[in-house]
């Protein structure tokens, strides 16, 4: 494994980071827009929300069975539509962990799925820039084939030049009066292949990465990319055989005001994270 093209950031299994011209200023990340179009935006939103609740109410009132439609994509033949690919199927997240990470998931390419959003969270966050929890969590989520090449990459990639070039102590951790921020967020799933003993998951992402501080240069962006994770099923569990990273798909960055650092700081604080189950 090596870093990637742009500083700050792994290749494999992990966003990259774009710095802000103007980190923290205060200010829009674009430019303003009219008072027209903002009318617009807010009309289209409410448009979009009497829609959506008038689809969520219509038919015979029967709650469950609105919900038992929505959940299999609807329709006379049993086949999911292009356009519920990536609606939650109502599947309860797995129950058992090992080291805080979800485990134990279904035999199945649902359970796949879920084992995929789940890893790529995992080995997307900040326990992977200090070592003992990077060893603990890929000894739990790699397959034991391929175990000693992705722990050996991970230690590359984390090494004590790049933890320094992002702005962090030794051991991962951010400066004194600092929050160091590194959150992937899965948005949706697919497969890509799937048979009884292997899988290959596409896990669309939002990610978050930097330092939250007074005197950061490294500030808190937001990037988007697709992980593809290769599983395989050993010892009763999907397993990741190896995981790979590229950029997109982006959406239009919104018109959200910049927040401070103490701001974002708070935030992570207190904002846990979730499982995520297909």
């Amino acid at each position: 494994m090596s870093l990637g093209d742009e500083p700050g950031y792994p290749e494999t299994g992990h966003t990259r980071t774009r710095l802000p011209d103007d980190p923290y200023g205060g200010a829009s990340r674009r430019g303003g827009r009219s008072s027209s179009r903002s009318l617009v935006t807010v009309v289209g939103v409410v448009v979009l929300l009497i829609a959506a609740i008038a689809f969520a109410n219509r038919g015979d009132g029967n709650d469950s069975s609105t919900s038992s439609t929505t959940a299999n994509g609807g329709g006379t033949n049993g086949s999911q539509p292009k356009t519920s690919s990536t609606a939650a199927t109502g599947t309860k997240p797995v129950e058992t962990r090992s080291g805080g990470i979800p485990t134990g998931f279904a035999h199945s390419a649902q359970g796949a799925q879920s084992a995929a959003a789940n890893y790529s969270t995992v080995l997307g966050s900040d326990a992977m820039f200090n070592t003992a929890k990077r060893h603990m969590i890929v000894q739990t989520v790699a397959d034991p084939s391929t175990l000693d090449k992705q722990q050996s990459g991970f230690d590359s990639d984390y090494s004590a030049d790049f933890l320094k070039k992002v702005g962090l102590n030794n051991d991962g951790t951010a400066p004194s009066g600092s929050t160091f921020v590194n959150r992937t967020l899965p948005v949706g799933t697919k497969v890509t292949s799937y048979s009884d003993s292997t899988a290959t998951v596409e896990v669309w992402c939002n990610g978050l990465f930097g330092i939250a501080g007074k005197s950061s240069t490294n500030p808190v962006t937001s990037n988007w990319f697709t992980v593809t994770t290769k599983l395989n099923w050993s010892g009763g569990d999907w397993k990741v055989l190896e995981s790979s990273q590229k950029t997109g798909p982006t959406p239009v960055t919104g018109d959200n005001p910049v927040s401070g650092a103490d701001e974002i700081s708070k935030a992570v604080q207190e904002f846990g994270g979730f499982t995520y189950a297909r």
